[in-house]
């Protein structure tokens, strides 16, 4: 999404430890009508998937997963950092280690919005090391569900987290793919 890869390079900004920046429309501060671009980007992407259910993790693919759900009219859900009170029943559940913050989360998912009749596509924002959506991926083979495909706002190609998830055989569409960055440059996948 040449559009998506524009606004980066406006907006983003490349800090220590291959992180990128872009709060200002993506991550803190939404920018809602850009969001619905990349929703309808995603929903032309996979229109003839037959998709149910969109599934990404707290919080940040929770703007993307919302934009593509209203696109395509389906229902977004999301998977909690934490199993809280309102998590109430039986639950899917998995680890996951985010890059960002150096941690690992107890991932869970109320077993009412997930089931074994659904056709699911995993949503996020970024894409680096392939943990967020290895732990998707392992909630949907809990339930049952069938796994469609993985959309991603932003990948981090040098990384190599989509390279593994696309060997193993999860058909992963980013709209914008970063191969290399610094303080100076950032180089897209053509």
């Amino acid at each position: 999404m040449k559009a998506l890869e524009e606004k980066i390079l406006k907006e983003g900004k490349v800090l220590p430890g291959n992180i990128l920046k872009v709060g200002s429309f993506l991550n803190q501060q939404l920018d809602c009508d850009f969001l619905y671009e990349m929703g309808k980007e995603i929903g032309e992407l996979f229109k003839d998937s037959k998709i149910t259910k969109l599934l990404t993790i707290e919080s940040s693919g929770i703007a993307v997963a919302v934009a593509a759900g209203i696109a395509m009219h389906i229902p977004a859900v999301f998977a909690k950092k934490h199993k809280t009170s309102n998590v109430d029943g039986e639950a899917y559940t998995t680890v996951v280690h985010s890059y960002t913050h150096n941690a690992d989360y107890n991932v869970v998912v109320s077993k009412d919005y997930i089931s074994k009749d659904d056709r699911v596509l995993l949503v996020d924002d970024f894409l680096a090391n392939g943990a967020a959506l290895e732990g998707l991926v392992d909630l949907v083979k809990q339930s049952g569900a069938e796994i469609v495909g993985a959309a991603v706002a932003i990948e981090k190609g040098f990384q190599k987290g989509g390279d593994k998830l696309r060997e193993s055989g999860l058909c992963v569409e980013s709209l914008a793919i970063i191969d290399s960055m610094d303080n100076d440059n950032l180089v897209f996948r053509k």
